[in-house]
């Protein structure tokens, strides 16, 4: 399983609404994979990120059942269709642009898991780091813990001032939504924007 998740030092809350967008993504074989196709995947998924761990209870124990893994996909699916929304008036991603939920429903989604769980702000101090302040779940039930946290992730990153950098790459085969670091970026890796160099190429060399 190709590991999606964003290695840069942007916000908490930007690197995990991103990867929960990026759990659909490209299979190398020109289909689509979904990292989150069982609770399995999203065990791994979650455990792969400390800042959910404390959200779950007993995070060392802590394995995903089938209504954790409906709740997170039924979030992701609104935080594409938000995605969707916040890069126009460019393309979505090709991977769900056909099968986008409407806005309104995303958001009563997003919100409605967000609020399920109070939370509190918690200072942490690391020994040898600066402090940073994180919510934690103050209440609710255990089962809506993790969808509360993922849709704070997402509503705070589209709050934040890297949604306007939002795009969706659209090299081919690739099916990634990516946060554009530079004027001149167009695609969300150099292997996509080599693939694309590559078909234009062949498109503008085609025999008639």
């Amino acid at each position: 399983m190709t590991d999606s998740r964003v290695t840069n030092s942007r916000e908490p809350d930007s690197r995990l609404a991103l990867d929960l967008a990026l759990t659909i993504r490209h299979d190398g074989r020109g289909g689509v994979a979904d990292d989150l196709d069982s609770p399995a995947g999203l065990t791994r998924w979650v455990r792969d990120r400390p800042a959910l761990l404390g959200w779950v209870a007993a995070p060392d124990l802590w394995t995903a059942d089938g209504a954790d893994l409906a709740a997170v996909r039924s979030l992701r699916a609104a935080a594409r269709a938000l995605f969707a929304r916040a890069v126009r008036p460019g393309e979505p991603s090709p991977a769900d642009a056909a099968r986008l939920i409407p806005v309104e429903a995303a958001l009563g989604r997003l919100n409605e898991a967000a609020a399920a769980v109070p939370a509190a702000p918690r200072l942490d101090w690391p020994r040898d780091g600066e402090p940073v302040v994180r919510d934690h779940p103050a209440g609710g039930s255990a089962a809506d813990a993790l969808p509360a946290a993922l849709a704070r992730a997402v509503i705070g990153f589209l709050t934040g001032p890297d949604r306007t950098a939002l795009r969706a790459c659209h090299a081919p085969r690739c099916v990634r939504y990516f946060v554009k670091e530079h004027p001149r970026q167009e695609w969300c890796k150099p292997s996509c924007g080599n693939r694309a160099r590559v078909a234009r190429h062949h498109e503008r060399h085609r025999t008639p």
